[in-house]
């Protein structure tokens, strides 16, 4: 039973594309009979023919993928994009590095475990990126004997 002349009808009344239009399969016959417009609108009335929702994009995979980034997953090599300045800019690394160094160097000059001769010529050197990290600067400490006595 062909019912494409009854299906653009109702796709115009119903202002949806073909694809989008339902015809009741327990009422093929009556759909069929239907030939005019107002016979159309009719059988939309009574609930034969329905306009089927659209069909959105599903964010469900983003949500998941999201969810496992959070966990630490899918950071590797392969998945990433552009240079590793890129990805965390050298300002940032060098603050992320510079202020915990400098707030240690406070502390232990607060504390009185270094002088202030000594805190200078550690900021310098901290200023000169001589040191990697707070314990890379603790060791150097330790290793040239700059703690005070």
């Amino acid at each position: 039973m062909d019912l494409k002349n009854q299906k653009e009808l109702a796709a115009d009344i119903l202002k949806v594309g073909i694809s989008r239009v339902w015809i009741n399969p327990t009422r093929l016959e009556e759909v069929s009979m239907a030939i005019r417009r107002e016979d159309i609108r009719r059988l939309i009335h009574d609930g034969f023919i329905k306009k089927k929702p659209e069909t959105g994009i599903s964010h469900g995979r983003a949500k998941k993928k999201h969810k496992q980034k959070k966990l630490g997953r899918k950071r590797g090599y392969g998945s990433r994009a552009g240079r590793k300045t890129a990805r965390l800019p050298r300002k940032r690394k060098w603050i992320q590095k510079i202020r915990p160094i400098r707030r240690h160097l406070k502390k232990l000059r607060a504390r009185r475990m270094i002088t202030s001769s000594t805190y200078r010529l550690l900021y310098r050197k901290a200023k000169g990126n001589s040191f990697r990290s707070k314990a890379h600067l603790d060791t150097w400490i330790e290793d040239h004997d700059l703690y005070r006595r």
